[in-house]
């Protein structure tokens, strides 16, 4: 069980004193932090090597949390969060109490309900979405496992999570869609 073997108030304290995890996500090891921290914010964008030029992924855990920052959810989105199986991330427009450095360029935010139980136990008693971005540079490959994370970045973050480094199965970013002018879901990444 994973709280045996990491502590989720050790971990949520270092988030609220402005630190950076390493954690394994419902996709892949991602770095992450308290998104309205803008010291932890620019700390983030110093260990990825520069700032990211489409905004940053947000989890949550669950609908409830997402309604907080997007109270207007197209219906077609909502009934697909609903019944999707795998872990989706989507792009809202007009985001509510979202910092400007999560946003894209357009003013959009990505946001993904994290399925993974540990995500969602450590995001529910943090109280607040995750910054989550892969746990490597912007201009090197996502880590598709724990052990091809990078040194440079376990050595740069303030915790790193024990939790399934031993898992050698590799992950993938999640698939990535919003919906267009026509009301159409329309896959960005898949």
């Amino acid at each position: 069980m994973y709280l045996l073997r990491d502590d989720i108030a050790e971990i949520t304290q270092v988030l609220s004193d402005g630190g950076i995890i390493c954690y394994p996500t419902d996709t892949i090891w991602g770095i992450g932090c308290d998104p309205w921290n803008q010291d932890a914010m620019a700390r983030l964008e110093q260990i990825k090597g520069g700032p990211s030029s489409n905004g940053y992924i947000l989890l949550v855990d669950s609908l409830e949390m997402l309604r907080q920052y997007v109270p207007k959810i197209n219906p077609r989105l909502e009934t697909l969060l609903s019944y999707h199986q795998r872990p989706l991330t989507l792009i809202y427009e007009k985001p509510i109490g979202i910092p400007d450095a999560i946003k894209g360029k357009n003013g959009t935010v990505a946001i993904r309900i994290a399925s993974d139980e540990f995500c969602q136990e450590l995001i529910g008693q943090f109280g607040k979405p995750l910054v989550s971005t892969a746990a490597s540079r912007i201009d090197a490959d996502f880590p598709a496992t724990f052990g091809a994370i990078s040194s440079e970045i376990l050595a740069a973050v303030n915790y790193v999570v024990r939790h399934r480094r031993d898992n050698k199965e590799p992950g993938e970013p999640s698939p990535m869609a919003r919906l267009d002018r026509h009301k159409e879901l329309e896959f960005i990444r898949e």
